[in-house]
């Protein structure tokens, strides 16, 4: 059959506005996704439905289909996206009404029944993540505009794919192979340039969005539409596969693909084939994310200039100490952004971060703002703030649990309002996920001059968070690079890079095909992204600071 061209507009809920045209005018498609859906939106989400229940899905999706609605009907595009959140049922309905009111005759359909809420008291928000075959019945129905709740960000390619070559349940390697297409596109702008290690390689400043060209036997091209700005090549494909997974098995609700016989090739510019890669049966369980509220936090940023950082850090922490006593939770980082003999005040200045917790807004809003703003004139001298803390703000905690497949009633609600069931896989047709055993290691650099560098002078790096986890992908961009990162890169020396990860568990994954390391570090981002625990909440930038530390590096790879 023919190649399936498959486009991405979004990767988060506030991805560039604009994308959705973009990829509409660029070059020829034959379906265009958009990924809104992430762990800290949904407790956006759920938060805004809780002051109007009509709410809960993503509104830039509709403002983005009211603009292009006519262009992607007239082309012949097919649109789908996970914009639905908590909502999918309600945007679908907001669809229709635009699309009525703008005379455009246009199908849609909606997927249904990831939302598992009421099962588990105390949850803001509770979602399975769903596979694509509700998304594939839609569209075989004749859909056009396909929107859903929490499925996995893949299952927003594999259900295209299914629909258009006719994929049965148990044809495992050709939906892992569309499960790494939708994973490598899935984040947008980060399979063409964005926020790639060697960033300098190529014009990033616009880069375009992704698109696969999938075909029936699982394998796929990463590309973009020509004339847009961005790269693609080996390394920003390999970036984005290794973001925000785990061991060689990269399990989801459909099939289980092997990170581990993935295969890349630069076909050309701007073209990187996909293939190789095998499936395996899906676990019988489904993941659910819970959201819930945690509690109020507040913070404050003091900012130390001068001599005697260490000192005047003291102080700040005993004169406030009294009003802390009753938090739950209270954090202090100092950052030493200072230097000696700045030239100017800023660089001669470092942050004290203050974070506190507690279940009662009283107790971290008024009593903390009060306590630190009446040292303004009784502080350290310099005294100032790069903010005044507030009253107090709501923060979530995100956790995962994991159901059996038939305890989700996963529904395809076509456009002609027909109600279709997709049925889970039969018990016999899932398997218990299993680590798989460690490659052998690869033959070492024979012995020669070292030099102290930083690592990222010989590997690239992307990192990402799961939950109250980090992941940290680490290539090696030649072969004997990767002789000497696979030996040295070890989890102990991890830890002694990363000193927030030394006292965590780290499992370490070898990807030889990839020349890549993938880090798991449980634990090191708290209760998630939305608790905030850490700098950087997110664990983007774990990565490049990984790649900034200082090892003794062989001179023949320098």
């Amino acid at each position: 059959m023919s190649v399936l061209r498959v486009g991405n507009a979004s990767g988060f809920y506030g991805d560039r506005f604009s994308a959705m045209r973009e990829m509409l005018t660029g070059g020829e498609l034959d379906v265009l996704t958009g990924d809104y859906l992430a762990e800290l939106t949904m407790l956006i989400l759920g938060r805004d439905r809780l002051k109007d229940p009509g709410a809960g899905y993503a509104r830039t999706f509709l403002r983005q289909v009211e603009e292009c609605l006519g262009l992607a009907h007239e082309r012949g595009v097919r649109i789908v996206a996970n914009a639905g959140g908590l909502n999918p049922a309600g945007l679908a309905d907001a669809v229709r009404a635009l699309a009525e009111r703008l005379g455009i005759p246009v199908r849609v359909a909606h997927v249904e029944g990831d939302d598992l809420t009421a099962a588990h008291p105390g949850a803001l928000a509770a979602h399975a993540y769903l596979g694509g075959f509700g998304i594939a019945a839609c569209l075989r129905a004749g859909a056009e505009v396909v929107v859903t709740g929490r499925v996995t960000d893949a299952a927003l390619v594999t259900g295209p794919a299914v629909a258009h070559f006719g994929w049965e349940p148990t044809e495992y390697d050709r939906l892992a192979g569309a499960v790494v297409a939708g994973h490598l596109l899935e984040c947008g702008a980060q399979a063409t340039g964005g926020n790639y290690a060697f960033f300098q390689d190529g014009d990033v400043r616009r880069p375009g969005f992704p698109l696969a060209e999938l075909h029936a036997d699982g394998t796929s091209v990463i590309t973009k539409h020509d004339g847009t700005g961005g790269f693609v090549d080996v390394g920003t494909v390999t970036a984005q596969l290794l973001y925000e997974t785990g061991g060689a098995r990269y399990a989801g609700p459909d099939v289980t693909a092997r990170l581990d016989t993935v295969r890349l090739g630069q076909e050309g510019p701007d073209r990187v084939r996909v293939e190789g890669v095998r499936g395996e049966a899906p676990p019988p369980t489904l993941k659910v994310g819970l959201n819930r509220l945690g509690g109020f936090r507040n913070e404050v940023a003091f900012v130390l200039t001068g001599l005697d950082i260490e000192a005047k850090a003291d102080l700040v922490r005993a004169q406030l100490e009294p009003a802390l006593g009753k938090i739950t939770d209270v954090r202090w980082d100092l950052a030493r952004t200072d230097r000696p003999d700045a030239p100017t005040e800023e660089t001669a200045s470092a942050l004290l971060r203050l974070v506190v917790r507690d279940a009662d807004q009283q107790v971290v809003g008024r009593a903390l703002s009060g306590a630190a703003i009446e040292l303004a004139l009784a502080g350290y001298p310099g005294f100032h703030v790069l903010a005044p803390p507030g009253k107090g703000a709501p923060y979530g905690v995100f956790e995962d649990v994991y159901v059996p497949h038939g305890a989700v009633d996963h529904v395809a609600v076509l456009h002609d309002g027909r109600r279709l069931t997709v049925a889970p896989p039969p018990a016999q047709d899932t398997v218990v996920l299993a680590p798989v055993p460690e490659p052998p290691l690869p033959r070492p650099l024979p012995p020669g001059p070292v030099r102290r560098a930083p690592l990222g002078l010989v590997a690239g790096a992307r990192s990402g968070d799961k939950g109250g986890n980090a992941n940290v992908g680490v290539w090696a961009r030649t072969d004997d690079a990767w002789r000497w990162l696979a030996h040295e890169l070890t989890a102990d020396r991890f830890r002694e890079l990363i000193p927030e990860a030394r006292d965590l568990p780290v499992t370490r994954h070898q990807l030889p095909n990839l020349r890549a390391l993938n880090f798991v570090v449980e634990g090191i981002l708290g209760e998630g992204v939305a608790a905030q625990a850490r700098f950087d909440p997110q664990a983007k930038a774990l990565g490049e600071w990984l790649r900034a530390r200082h090892l003794d590096i062989p001179e023949v790879l320098l």
